[in-house]
């Protein structure tokens, strides 16, 4: 976050991996045969 490592345990990887790999995996034109993901979130500071 902002950089810096966000430490996790293997529940909360687990959990994260589902979620971005079933959300990524559902959109039109994604290989489900994927390796690597790499996502990246800005923050709109108009949202807060």
């Amino acid at each position: 976050m902002d950089g810096k490592a966000i430490p996790m345990n293997s529940f909360t990887q687990e959990i994260m991996e589902k979620v971005v790999s079933g959300v990524a995996e559902s959109l039109r034109g994604v290989d489900p045969q994927w390796k690597r993901m790499v996502v990246e979130v800005e923050r709109d500071d108009r949202a807060r």
